[in-house]
C-alpha cells in the first residue's frame, strides 16, 4: 500500500485497514507454519503495511492535539 493511498483515507478507514490486516498476518503466520504459504514476501510486506498506517494514524492524532491545545489556550 502506498503512503498516498493511507494518506487519504479517514481514520476510522485506517483503523479498519489495520484490523483486516492483522488479521491477515494472523492467519499468514498459521499458513507459514503448516508450509502452505507460497508468497512469503507477503508476510512481510503486510508487516510492513501496518508499521506504515500505524505511524499515519499517530501522525495525526498528533496533528489534532496540537491543533486542539492552540484552539484552547
Amino acid at each position: 500500500m502506498k503512503n498516498k493511498e493511507i494518506k487519504k483515507l479517514s481514520t476510522d478507514e485506517l483503523k479498519k485497514k489495520i484490523n483486516s490486516l492483522k488479521k491477515d498476518l494472523f492467519n499468514s503466520r498459521f499458513r507459514k507454519v503448516n508450509s502452505q504459504l507460497e508468497d512469503t514476501a507477503k508476510f512481510s510486506q503486510t508487516k510492513k503495511d501496518i508499521a506504515k498506517i500505524l505511524t499515519i494514524l499517530n501522525k495525526k492524532n498528533w496533528y489534532e492535539q496540537k491543533n486542539i491545545k492552540r484552539q484552547g489556550g
